[in-house]
C-alpha cells in the first residue's frame, strides 16, 4: 500500500509508509468495533466519520473485489456504507 501511496501523491517513501501503517492500524481498529477518524473529502472539505467492519456481514449485498486505492467502512452516523480514497486519510481519534 505504500507504494502505491507514493504513487498516487508523489511524496516521500518514509512519508507514505507511515501513512500506510496508520490505515492498517484503523482498519484493524475497525473490526473490533467503532473508531472514530478524519479524512479529507473529493470536494476538498474535512470529513469526520464514525465506522467499523465489525458485524457488518449482513449487511452487505454484492460482491464487491477489493480495492487498495480505497478503505471501505459502514458509517455509524450514516448508517449505510462509504468509502474515502487512501491518500485522503488524516487522521484516527
Amino acid at each position: 500500500m505504500a507504494y502505491e501511496l507514493m504513487r498516487a501523491t508523489g511524496k516521500a517513501f518514509a512519508v507514505c509508509l507511515s501513512r500506510a501503517w496508520a490505515l492498517y492500524r484503523l482498519t484493524k481498529q475497525m473490526h473490533k468495533g467503532i473508531v472514530s477518524f478524519a479524512y479529507e473529502k473529493s470536494d476538498g472539505s474535512l470529513r469526520k466519520a464514525k465506522g467499523t467492519l465489525k458485524d457488518i456481514q449482513n449487511l452487505i449485498k454484492g460482491t464487491g473485489s477489493e480495492n487498495y486505492k480505497t478503505v471501505r467502512y459502514f458509517d455509524i452516523e450514516a448508517n449505510g456504507f462509504r468509502s474515502f480514497k487512501v491518500e485522503n486519510f488524516i487522521t484516527i481519534y
